[in-house]
């Protein structure tokens, strides 16, 4: 059965349902992502949540589905656009096709769209507001749902993982399971929160460190929230990853500013201003930190991206904190980055800060 794509810009392809039609249109969003592999986890990324996703691999799907490599319960995107859909799967671990996986929790997969035409356009005109539909017209209006994408995606109630010597607190805004991973296998006990964990909730818990996770929408929507960030992030060693990079930096004064069309591939350059060296990195983000605004605040941009300059990462002039844009638990994508776990453990270790008083 037909299906279209509809773009703000008024630009419409047609393609073919691969699965069920959706009973109504679907909105959201539309981004691209550029890894020929790893579209599960990319899938299972809260920080797709309600976004509809271009693969720009024309082929998508073909070793399936498995219980391993999610990073959440479930698929995020509103939807997902690729050329062609494989249902066969060639793989040991597969279970299922990625088609009969999205129709279980109702995500509509629209395949043969010319996505490298879809692609040019949103680099072109950048990430826009999109629509599913069954006509080959729309004259609906492409206004977005509001409200808090993170409060959809983080934990309500607090959740202890390991049982290891170093205790870090893991902000929940939307994290992925990787991270959850990697700090386990740096033989860490891990306490996962919800997002709007205030200060005094987690010096209860006597964390030796904290990580602040990716999630989904602008960083400007937790504005609310910064205080009680900026508290953590001056009394304990620190990791910001991906929003939580973003939300450290507007908590401690500095700005960020979306993005044309964002990053978002498997193999984006990175320059440690350190050391020198170049490593590649997974990555995933529309928002991107003002480097002109966080001299003010204590901060220098140590991490940047070789292809057009934007801050990777920060540290700061006193504070025991690092800060990445990328990923470095790097599913998908190269582990050249998994040192920044090391980096944050050694933080922990050597530094014996003393929790401020706010009272």
């Amino acid at each position: 059965m037909d299906g279209y794509l509809h773009l703000a810009d008024g630009e419409s392809y047609k393609g073919i349902w691969s699965g069920p039609a959706p009973e109504a249109n679907v909105k959201g969003e539309i981004v691209f992502f550029t890894g020929m592999t790893g579209y599960q986890e990319v899938l299972t990324d809260p920080s797709y949540r309600d976004q509809i996703v271009v693969f720009t691999y024309p082929l998508i799907g073909n070793y399936g589905i498995n219980k391993e490599d999610a990073e959440s319960i479930q698929p995020q995107p509103a939807a997902v656009i690729v050329y062609e859909a494989e249902t066969d799967c060639f793989h040991y671990e597969s279970e299922m096709s990625m088609s009969e996986y999205l129709k279980k929790w109702n995500i509509p997969v629209l395949s043969h769209i010319d996505t490298r035409s879809v692609v040019k356009r949103i680099r072109q005109h950048g990430s826009m507001p999109a629509a599913l539909a069954k006509d080959a017209s729309f004259d609906g209006a492409f206004d977005l749902s509001e409200g808090l994408k993170v409060s959809k995606v983080s934990t309500q109630k607090e959740m202890v993982y390991g049982n290891g010597e170093k205790h870090i607190v893991l902000f929940d805004f939307g994290y992925k399971k990787s991270i959850l991973d990697s700090l386990l296998k740096k033989q860490c006990q891990v306490t996962v929160v919800p997002y709007d964990s205030t200060f005094e909730s987690i010096k209860a818990l006597n964390p030796d460190g904290v990580l602040l996770s990716n999630g989904p929408g602008d960083p400007k929507d937790l504005h609310k929230y910064l205080p009680e960030i900026k508290k953590v992030i001056e009394s304990y060693p620190t990791l910001g990853i991906c929003l939580g990079h973003q939300l450290a930096a507007l908590a401690l004064g500095g700005n960020t500013k979306k993005m044309l069309f964002g990053h978002r591939g498997a193999n984006q350059p990175v320059c440690d201003r350190e050391t020198g060296q170049v490593f590649m990195s997974s990555q995933n983000h529309s928002y991107v930190v003002d480097e002109e605004s966080i001299q003010q605040a204590g901060l220098s941009a140590r991490f940047i991206n070789c292809n057009d300059g934007s801050v990777e990462g920060l540290s700061h002039q006193f504070l025991p904190l690092v800060t990445v844009q990328f990923h470095p638990e790097a599913h998908p994508g190269p582990a050249d980055s998994e040192f920044i776990f090391d980096e944050f453990i050694e933080l922990v270790t050597t530094t014996k800060r003393r929790v401020v008083n706010y009272a």
